[in-house]
């Protein structure tokens, strides 16, 4: 009887043992960004050449790769770029116009033209009217199409190229590339990244960057 409470007690303790490690991956572990420890100067040669919009902080550097109707980036950027900005954070909104699929269109004619006018002005006033304005009725007012212009449409690729080369780069660093992908500096001075699909993401973003 004697023995079957003790292994009574080494299997509960077991057990909680067991749901707290379960716990700690699943609410904490799991969605903490990684250190980017391989290919930096690459990745960061690859953003910085890239035709990002500022929001024009001062601060520490975020950026982020989107694409207009990715549910998860607007999430981002309603939720979380203002508190960013309101901090002086330098967010660098990196736009795609993504490569069509089997022959099925991932980009609209208005969503390429605005794309390639973003990476050739960086005019952070045009990508927010261009949010402020449901991704399906947005016309590109104003704005040279990109379609059947060689110059234009090699800055769409060139974004689309972007996002092939990163994908490895990141994936050594134990990243898998998806819309948002975050890249920043933390106060460290460490080059940290996430795929930040889940809000759960959003808490080690925010402090990280002092937000």
């Amino acid at each position: 009887m004697g023995r079957v409470k003790v292994w009574g007690s080494v299997i509960l303790i077991l057990a909680v043992c067991a749901a707290g490690v379960w716990a700690l991956w699943n609410f904490e572990l799991r969605w903490r960004p990684k250190t980017i420890t391989k290919h930096q100067a690459e990745i960061t040669g690859l953003l910085e050449a890239s035709g990002w919009v500022s929001s024009g902080g001062k601060g520490p550097k975020l950026y982020m790769v989107s694409y207009r109707t990715c549910t998860d980036c607007i999430r981002f950027k309603l939720e979380e770029v203002p508190k960013l900005v309101a901090k002086g954070v330098d967010v660098r909104i990196i736009e795609i116009a993504r490569r069509d699929v089997n022959g099925m269109a991932k980009s609209t004619p208005a969503e390429r033209a605005t794309v390639a006018q973003l990476w050739l002005t960086r005019d952070w006033g045009l990508m927010e009217r261009w949010e402020k304005v449901p991704a399906e009725a947005w016309t590109a007012p104003g704005i040279p199409p990109a379609d059947g212009d060689m110059g234009r449409m090699a800055v769409i690729e060139s974004g689309r190229q972007l996002v092939e080369r990163l994908r490895p780069l990141l994936k050594d660093n134990g990243i898998n590339f998806a819309y948002p992908t975050l890249i920043w500096w933390n106060q460290k001075g460490e080059m940290r990244g996430c795929a930040c699909e889940k809000r759960d993401t959003y808490r080690f973003v925010r402090r990280e960057l002092g937000a």
